[in-house]
């Protein structure tokens, strides 16, 4: 035999390799009795069992765990804000223990509480709808009612009843408004 023929021999093939070790096992299986195979189906089988018992269990401890986090998310997800209004009421509370209380020291005391609110409000995401003189946009706006008017265009808002407010651009009360049209014709 050449050198060529010698080495190609020698030289095999990765399945080839797969195969013959699958004939190996083939034939270690041959040598087991028949309850030494099913001792060892029997241990593969108990040891997949505990994998899948392990495994359903982590999931079930996974789904426990989230609905904990979801909870915890709902109870406590105003915790900053409550601590913000907190201040708000520390400060009337002060107003309203002092002894010699004005009228003009009360305005001003007021319209630094407001101050403070507006400013836990924005800090949160919170944000006023004031569209006083702005054209009507139903999506943010409530029409109380109409009112004929020469001085603005038709659609206008000439009066705003009450603020409306939106949480990080999603709509928490529209803004209620009186909405101009067109003066009638005499």
């Amino acid at each position: 035999m050449n050198q060529k023929s010698k080495d190609k021999k020698d030289e095999k093939e990765p399945f080839d390799t797969e195969l013959d070790e699958e004939g190996a096992q083939s034939a270690n299986d041959e040598e087991l009795s028949f309850e030494e195979q099913l001792e060892q189906a029997t241990n593969k089988a108990e040891e997949n069992w505990d994998k899948y018992l392990r495994a359903v269990a982590e999931m079930e401890n996974i789904r426990k765990r989230s609905a904990r986090d979801i909870e915890n998310a709902r109870k406590y997800a105003i915790e900053s804000f409550a601590k913000e209004v907190i201040t708000v009421v520390d400060t009337f509370e002060m107003s309203m223990e002092s002894d010699d209380l004005n009228i003009d020291d009360l305005v001003s005391g007021n319209k630094s509480t407001m101050q403070l609110i507006k400013n836990i409000l924005e800090q949160f995401g919170v944000t006023m709808i004031d569209p006083h003189g702005e054209p009507f946009n139903p999506e943010f706006h409530e029409a109380m009612s109409m009112q004929q008017s020469d001085k603005v265009e038709p659609g206008t808002i000439l009066t705003v009843y009450q603020k409306g407010y939106t949480l990080n651009d999603r709509l928490l009360r529209p803004a209620r408004v009186v909405v101009a049209t067109e003066p009638e014709e005499k």
